[in-house]
């Protein structure tokens, strides 16, 4: 029976309800007495509790299917609305449910395709840093240097200066393509890559301290590149937002793959919107099937949380 039929049908027995207590052992006289009123109000009231009654009861599906699509996210799968009620409320929910299926598979193949080419373009624009824009400041150093060893004394001090300029910006650029293509991840591993992230990212202002674990399954290297990628955005938001002077990075076997812990003692994010770079990271995880947790640290500050497995096959970042 239809939405439409049920609640009509219901009112509508309330309704013949009344009336045959009105025709029946209810009488209504001209003036009206007080105590008819008094029986009139009562069984308005009754009238009334009982419909709204009846209509949440039938309406409570929906009321459940709309708080699951107000709280739906594509970035926290999985959630579905129970399919519940009658035959065209069930039939909604289990359209909705079929729905976010859909949207998950294709946000999940669209994600990866995105981040393939993002990767694609770090790698390609690391190499022309590397080999157009390096060698040319490596040229103009060597420039440099003849022109300073053969100038008179007093343009020997500014030669110099424009060296040891020219030379920060080629130490400068190649750590910038070291952040866009991690040469360290594809020669050396994932526990070496993650060694030389944190002492690129130790600084006096902010220590940062490494802990790998013993016996670390072999990972394919699509979840290599996804756990370096989150603890690569992790540091740097800890870097620049979380006001935090330490930050540990611990990395150790589970049983279905590998964790990734980072902490800091900074400000925390209780509160704070989830910026894009969490949101990129969530994206990475899910390619992966890994689970990604933000959250207060036990001691305060931020901890970050990556379940990885160590069996994947498909999804590239």
């Amino acid at each position: 029976m239809s939405l439409f039929w049920r609640i009509f049908l219901l009112n509508g027995a309330v309704l013949i309800l009344a009336a045959t207590l009105l025709l029946g052992p209810v009488t209504v006289s001209t003036p009206v007495h007080l105590g008819q009123a008094l029986v009139i109000a009562a069984g308005l009231a009754a009238m009334l509790l009982a419909n709204a009654a009846i209509l949440r009861i039938a309406l409570s599906p929906l009321q459940r299917l709309s708080r699951a699509m107000t709280t739906a996210d594509l970035l926290h799968p999985g959630t579905r609305s129970r399919v519940t009620g009658p035959g065209e409320i069930a039939d909604l929910i289990t359209t909705f449910n079929t729905m976010l299926d859909r949207l998950e598979n294709e946000r999940a193949t669209s994600s990866a395709r995105i981040l393939c080419a993002q990767e694609a373009e770090r790698r390609r624009i690391a190499q022309e840093l590397h080999d157009e824009v390096g060698q040319t400041l490596t040229g103009v150093l060597l420039q440099l240097k003849h022109t300073a060893d053969h100038a008179p004394a007093p343009l020997r001090e500014d030669l110099h200066l424009a060296q040891e300029t020219t030379r920060a910006g080629l130490d400068e650029i190649r750590r910038i393509a070291r952040r866009l293509r991690p040469g360290v991840l594809e020669d050396l591993g994932l526990a070496s890559a993650l060694r030389a992230l944190a002492a690129e990212i130790d600084t006096p202002r902010l220590r940062v301290r490494h802990h790998l674990g013993p016996d670390l399954p072999v990972l394919d290297p699509e979840t290599e590149l996804v756990v370096y990628r989150v603890a690569q955005e992790s540091l740097t938001n800890v870097a620049r937002h979380a006001v935090a002077d330490r930050a540990d990075v611990h990395l150790q076997a589970s049983d279905t793959g590998v964790e990734l812990v980072i902490r800091d003692n900074g400000k925390g994010i209780e509160g704070a919107p989830e910026g894009a770079g969490i949101a990129g990271m969530r994206e990475r995880a899910l390619l992966i099937g890994a689970e990604l947790s933000v959250r207060t640290g036990p001691a305060g500050g931020t901890e970050i949380r990556l379940d990885a497995p160590s069996d994947v096959v498909e999804g590239t970042p």
